[in-house]
């Protein structure tokens, strides 16, 4: 490969002048960057990018680990990350993990090796211990709210908020009340979740632990989720479900089967998306990209160790 003492010696020009018209120094004479240019063309010289930014200590890339790239939630964050990514410069590298834990720690062993500026992570399956062994190698932001102090994280309260819808449900006067969420074991999931047991206690509810729906993600499992509710001899007579995709997936397929909403079951979301807005879904809005372009802000700012915490708003519809 040319390097830039050839080009020196076939512009006729000393190394640093070179170093100058490639870094686009401007006190270099006319005459002499054109001798370089025209050097470069005829000696075909491309620039290691890679080494330009192992020698500046930066790569302008920063990596986002994301659960499924075709969710709106995430679509919503990736978002709000891309567009504040690219006001300060900077390219996103997306980590579809599928909840795979190997996969995730490729992304963190890219930060390691410096291919990365930093990490923000939309949605994990890694214990904690296993980022802060990457903690020295550069930032981590977490998109959720989490219990500890040592990384800046940007997230909403889904106790608060799923309060809030619940509370609305139980206000209309519906006293058989299911939920579902995406998995279990997250924590978004289990602030939602103690949510609902606090909540139901407090007014001396029945809590049925078979209207306890999982896997809702995507439209197509709302279709499921129908089906489940609709098998079922003694069925919740609202439902507060995952997201407005999943909700909307219900709603049709309960359309289909002449169930009405919300005369025969109540159905509240979260997202506030535009699917939500299309079908009339009485929802929490959340401000998922907003939480992406502040993830950004915290990425930007790594010197500070801070927990944001971002708004909700209920949406009066027609389904509760």
């Amino acid at each position: 490969m040319t390097n830039i003492k050839e080009i020196a010696q076939c512009a006729g020009v000393s190394v640093s002048t070179v170093s100058r018209v490639l870094n686009d120094h401007p006190y270099v004479s006319p005459d002499k960057r054109k001798s370089v240019l025209e050097a470069i063309n005829r000696l075909n010289y491309t620039r290691n990018i890679n080494a330009i930014h192992l020698s500046k200590g930066k790569t302008n890339l920063i990596g986002v680990i994301i659960p499924f790239n075709n969710h709106p939630y995430y679509g919503a964050i990736v978002n709000g990350i891309t567009k504040q990514a690219n006001a300060i410069g900077c390219h996103i590298v997306i980590f579809q993990t599928n909840y795979d834990r190997e996969k995730e720690i490729q992304a963190f062993n890219m930060l390691q090796m410096k291919q990365l500026d930093g990490i923000i992570v939309c949605s994990r399956i890694s214990e904690m211990k296993i980022l802060l062994n990457y903690q020295k190698y550069g930032p981590i932001i977490l998109c959720e709210d989490t219990a500890q102090a040592e990384f800046s994280s940007i997230s909403i309260d889904h106790y608060a908020a799923f309060s809030c819808a619940l509370e609305y449900v139980i206000a209309k006067g519906y006293k058989k009340i299911g939920y579902s969420l995406g998995r279990k074991k997250s924590r978004n999931s289990s602030h939602r979740t103690k949510a609902f047991n606090d909540i139901m206690s407090k007014h001396q509810l029945i809590n049925n632990k078979e209207w306890l729906f999982e896997g809702s993600y995507h439209i197509k499992d709302g279709e499921q989720l129908f089906q489940e509710w609709n098998s079922m001899m003694d069925k919740p007579e609202a439902i507060i479900i995952t997201n407005d995709d999943t909700a909307a997936g219900f709603i049709l397929t309960a359309k289909k089967s002449g169930i009405r909403v919300p005369e025969d079951v109540a159905i509240l979301g979260f997202n506030n998306d535009s699917l939500g807005e299309m079908l009339d879904i009485t929802t929490i809005s959340l401000p998922l990209e907003w939480i992406g372009k502040m993830a950004v802000d915290l990425f930007e700012n790594p010197e500070e160790v801070k927990h944001v915490k971002l708004d909700y708003a209920l949406i009066k519809r027609k389904t509760v």
